[in-house]
């Protein structure tokens, strides 16, 4: 009887893998709704107890990973990667060399610290620009760029969400956690390696395409003319409009230049100094990006001029054809009455407009770019003189409070390091510290959270609880894996490392590490060694995925941007993906001994 039900469960549990495998290879389903299906049927059948069950929402990795999450949301929003990308334009010189170097460096920088797909995204539409300017095809800097996150993020315990699941089924096992740079030693081999593949091999290896410009006009929003301060410390002074290049660089135009009240009669060719106030045109999501690259504060129309700006929200809204406000200037227009509300900027189709904001008569079928907090928000939406038609705040960056996130950042890492508290309770109090100091709002918070991985965790993790009491774990490394097992610990590393390596270009690096990890662990205890070395293997050859535009996030998002094949990856990433797994066969053993 007892027989029966092990082979009942090592029969059901078998099919479910099986299954999870084939949909995770497919692609058909999404890779949450496989791990609830996979939960859902370890349930049903009594593979696990509820408690099991639930235990992967409860996991120290689900939970850290979650609160990086908001961490790296408060270094997002507050405009930290737009003062990276003003660091790449200036380091990075004329030559495509060059330009790789740096953008690699500072990318794999970052996402040591950030989550790689939030690097990728704000620097996808910065990098074509830089290429541009510098007459190279965006083909041979995107891929770079992928890649390099992938190498950054293996340097620290937060570098990606594969570091910490896999060290959180370490603790949930008793083994002590990874320190927060264990892993920068080997990971920095990797990026040095990487570097000089990409700036060498590379520049003959990567293709000359031609990318989608959808990428970088991201919101395709019509003209808006706004008001822009020269600030003390803006690149822009000293040089003439058309000497600084924006024109071309931001595809926006300078209208008017306003020097003292008084406007000067060539603006292009003024020199710009401190305090001028110059009237740009141009697509509202470049002229926010004028306003944290170079130096420069857009100017709200507004008679409070003590306007909080901390928690608002930026919309869009129209002047309908029986407003109140039709035929007033935006100084004498009264669109919300006792309120915070600001007009950043003015669309108005078919016409360019040459006078400054507030002179501006308004007219019906005219766009407001309007700021306010959410009380002024829900005013527009009940106003009869004015129609909101959408939100664009995620087009703004709250600078004021990037010195916030900067310092709850280095504490998360002060606390880890140290050991004062778990890493997963050092996340926590990095995500409070976000939310308290307003780098993010508790709704941006929630917002930035990537449920897709919590779920998928959530479901997987069980998974290998059900592999392991059902036995299948065992049959494996007895009856599988015993041959390569009289070899030696670094013959079982090498074929772990590609295994993985090979799985993880088709499928989620977090759903094959979560069920690898408790291989691992049978694989040390058959052996008697320690399992770190394996824990390790599959960290890595789960969070560096070349050989395929699906193989990892960020080698997904940059396919449509740069105009590549699916054959361009694997020329440029399977000879990478075969020196890693040298280089990590070779040098595991060193850093963790066996």
């Amino acid at each position: 009887s007892g027989e029966q039900v092990d082979v009942f469960e090592f029969t059901a549990t078998t099919v479910i893998l099986v299954a999870a495998f084939g949909l995770f290879l497919s692609g058909k389903m999404r890779v949450d709704l496989v791990a609830i299906c996979v939960l859902v049927g370890l349930l049903v059948f009594g593979l696990v107890t509820p408690e099991q069950g639930l235990s992967g929402f409860g996991n120290p990795a689900t939970i850290t990973i979650g609160a990086m999450f908001v961490v790296g949301a408060g270094l997002v929003k507050t405009g930290i990667l737009q003062h990276a990308a003003r660091w790449i334009d200036r380091l990075a010189g004329k030559g495509e060399t060059r330009l790789v170097f740096v953008l690699c460096v500072i990318t794999a920088v970052l996402s040591a610290f950030l989550v790689n797909t939030a690097t990728v995204a704000i620097l996808i539409p910065v990098v074509i620009t830089l290429a541009a300017k510098r007459n190279i095809a965006s083909s041979k800097i995107l891929i770079p760029l992928s890649y390099a996150s992938q190498f950054g993020g293996v340097c620290t315990l937060i570098g990606t969400s594969t570091n910490m699941l896999v060290n959180g089924i370490g603790i949930s096992r008793g083994l002590p956690s990874f320190t927060f740079f264990e892993f920068a030693p080997l990971g920095l081999v990797m990026v040095a390696f990487g570097l000089l593949y990409l700036t060498t091999a590379g520049k003959y290896l990567l293709p000359k395409r031609k990318g989608e410009t959808g990428q970088v006009d991201k919101y395709r929003l019509a003209d808006y003319e706004a008001e822009l301060m020269v600030l003390g410390d803006s690149p822009l002074a000293g040089k003439t409009w058309e000497e600084n290049g924006v024109a071309k660089e931001t595809k926006t135009k300078l209208v008017t230049l306003i020097r003292e009240g008084k406007e000067v009669t060539r603006p292009p060719k003024t020199k710009i100094r401190p305090g001028d106030l110059l009237l740009i045109h141009g697509h509202i999501e470049e002229i926010i990006n004028l306003e944290n690259t170079y130096g420069l504060e857009m100017l709200a129309n507004t008679r409070n001029n003590k306007q909080d700006k901390n928690g608002v929200r930026l919309v869009e809204v129209l002047v309908p054809p029986d407003s109140n406000i039709i035929g007033k200037t935006m100084n004498q227009a009264s669109i919300i009455r006792n309120s915070t509300q600001a007009v950043l900027a003015i669309q108005r189709r078919g016409s360019a407009i040459k006078e400054r904001v507030g002179d501006i008569r308004l007219e019906s079928g005219d766009t407001l770019l309007v700021q306010g907090h959410d009380e002024d928000v829900q005013k527009l939406i009940n106003s009869r003189n004015v129609i909101v038609t959408s939100e664009l705040s995620d087009l703004t960056f709250r600078k004021d409070k990037a010195i916030a996130a900067v310092i709850v950042m280095a504490l998360v890492i002060v606390l880890s390091l140290t050991g004062i508290v778990p890493v997963m309770v050092a996340a926590v109090i990095g995500a409070l510290g976000m939310v308290v100091t307003r780098c993010v709002s508790a709704e941006e918070a929630y917002a930035s959270i990537d449920w897709k991985i919590i779920f998928l965790l959530a479901g997987i993790i069980p998974l290998g609880i059900a592999m392991e009491t059902s036995g299948i774990i065992g049959w494996l490394v007895d009856g599988v894996l015993s041959p390569l097992i009289s070899f030696g610990p670094l013959a079982v590393l090498s074929a772990l490392y590609f295994v993985v390596a090979v799985l993880t270009e088709g499928m989620s690096s977090n759903a094959l590490a979560a069920i690898m990890a408790p291989v691992a662990f049978s694989i040390a205890a058959a052996m008697d060694v320690d399992p770190r070395p394996f824990l390790v293997a599959i960290t890595f050859a789960a969070s560096t995925s070349f050989a395929t535009p699906i193989g990892y996030q960020t080698n997904t998002m940059v396919y449509s941007a740069g105009g590549y094949r699916f054959s361009d990856f694997a020329r440029i990433g399977i000879p990478l993906n075969i020196v890693y797994w040298g280089l990590t066969v070779l040098l595991i053993p060193i850093f963790w001994p066996f």
